[in-house]
Formats: structure tokens, sequence, C-alpha cells
């Protein structure tokens, strides 16, 4: 079973109905030149509230950082009870070591080249928990972190499909395409950030969010 990440999280109403759709982990985003930008106060909040709620049942809480300090880093984990990292920037893979499995890269690969090239720099230090993907694919932008609504290339999802044990597939996902998204390549997880929101970047719609995870499980 395909499993679903919903990223960019914003606000508690739009993480209880992330959960009530089904997310199987939420990303909260504390890179602050990110539209999708949460405070460290804010995420606290936000996850201490889901895990009253929910129990055993809350989802995964995945932070995403760009270029931040190990230390910062671990810091932030510890105050809002992260589960785990997700470093979106141009992160070595010896930050992911200090990270003893706490944290996954993701990647903008220009081409099939470069994706090969970034999965045999990263791979020694892929997670081990099962729970988290090896490697988060995103479509190529030479500019933005991610949330660009482009989905990424087949060619390009292929090949890292087919070098990691648990790949995360990002870019322009919608709930009319990922399930055709998912049929062609195969990914282990799905990250969905723009294509369940509305007009307002960082404000998800909830009949989105649940027509999405219900194209992953029929696929």
């Amino acid at each position: 079973m395909t499993l679903v990440k919903i990223c960019g999280i914003t606000r508690l109403d739009d993480a209880f109905n992330a959960v009530e759709a089904g997310a199987d982990m939420i990303g909260l985003n504390f890179y602050k030149k990110s539209p999708r930008y949460i405070s460290v106060l804010d995420a606290t909040a936000l996850c201490h509230l889901l895990k009253d709620r929910y129990g055993k049942r809350a989802p995964l809480f995945v932070g995403v950082f760009v270029n931040e300090v190990v230390s910062n880093v671990a810091s932030t984990m510890a105050k809002v009870g992260l589960n785990f990292a997700q470093f979106s920037g141009d992160e070595s893979d010896a930050m992911l070591r200090e990270m003893n499995g706490r944290a996954f890269k993701a990647i903008q690969p220009m081409n099939p080249e470069s994706a090969t090239a970034d999965v045999d720099y990263f791979g020694r230090y892929f997670p081990s928990d099962e729970r988290f993907p090896s490697l988060l694919l995103d479509a190529y932008h030479p500019n933005l972190r991610g949330g660009t609504g482009e989905t990424a290339s087949l060619e390009v999802a292929v090949r890292v499909r087919e070098a990691v044990p648990r790949l995360m597939l990002a870019g322009g996902l919608t709930p009319s395409n990922v399930g055709e998204r998912i049929q062609a390549i195969q990914p282990w997880g799905v990250d969905v950030a723009s294509g369940v929101e509305g007009d307002t970047v960082g404000i998800k719609d909830a009949k989105k969010m649940t027509s999405f995870v219900k194209a992953v499980k029929k696929a």
C-alpha cells in the first residue's frame, strides 16, 4: 500500500482534516522563506494536539529543513515532537550521518545521470527505519525547493525507484494524476503540497486531501 505524506501543513484545522483523510505522515516546513512556513511554537502545539486527539492513530510528523545546521534540526525535532527530518537543501551526506538515521534527503535531479549520482552519494545513509522513505524525489527546478507544482521526469523517477528501497515521489501530484503516476512508477510513498490546496498557498482543501488519499489507495 502506497503511503501518503501531506506536506506544508500550516493550520491545525488542516492537520485534523489531513488525518481524517487518511494521511500517514504530515510535513511541517521550517524553512522561513517558504510560503508554507510554520513556526516552532505553532508546530509544537499542532503536534501535541494531534497526538492527544488521535493517540496511536496520529500520523508521523516530518520536519522539512533547508540548509539548517544539525544542532538546530535536532533541537527543533525535540521541541516539536517530530519523528523524522527531511533535508531539502544542499545538505551533505555527512549531515545525514550526524542525524543517526533520523533524516532523509530530498533531491531534485536535472536528469537520470544526476539522479544516479545523488543516489550513490546519499545511499550510505539511507534511513533503516522502514516507516520512512530512503529518499524523496521532487521535480527539478533551478531555484525553488519543492512545492513547485511541476511533475518529476518519468525517466528520472523510474531510475531512482529502481535504485532505492523506499522512494517517496513528490512534484505536481494531484487527486487526478496520482493514480496514474503510482501505476507508472510504483513508489513506496507519495508527497503532496500544492496539489491539495485551493487558491491560497499553504491552505489545504479538505475535499482535495480526501480525494487524493482515496486515489492513492485505489491505485
